[in-house]
């Protein structure tokens, strides 16, 4: 079972930056696609960014695009969420997660990642 330990988070001026990394305990994280969702108070918990288990492929939600990278290190078991030109509307709590299937390509769906961290909070002051 991978166990996921997010950090980063914290409080930023709009238009700021953070780094977000995702730290997992266990060696088949390079077995797994992974994701970053987010959920704002009274919201769903949106996927906004994924990356396929060999790094050759990722996603990113329509609020993400140009803004957002996602990257991860396997040797390092290790994902990250560069977020730059930081809005309001990006305050919202950020988990990241691993698909339960080895090897898989990336999904959109939140029912396919089963393994979570505890979430980070990111605060973008206007």
């Amino acid at each position: 079972q991978v166990q996921l330990v997010e950090s980063g988070g914290g409080l930023v001026q709009a238009g700021g930056s953070l780094r977000l990394s995702c730290a997992a305990s266990d060696h088949t994280f390079s077995m797994h696609t992974m994701g970053w969702f987010r959920q704002a108070p009274g919201k769903e918990r949106d996927l906004i960014a994924a990356i396929s288990w060999s790094r050759d492929n990722t996603y990113y939600a329509d609020s993400a695009k140009g803004r957002f990278t996602i990257s991860r290190d396997n040797f390092k078991k290790t994902m990250y969420l560069q977020m730059n030109s930081l809005k309001p509307e990006d305050t919202a709590v950020y988990y990241c997660a691993a698909d339960q299937r080895p090897y898989s390509g990336i999904s959109t769906s939140r029912a396919d990642y089963r393994y979570w961290g505890q979430g980070t909070q990111v605060t973008v002051s206007s």
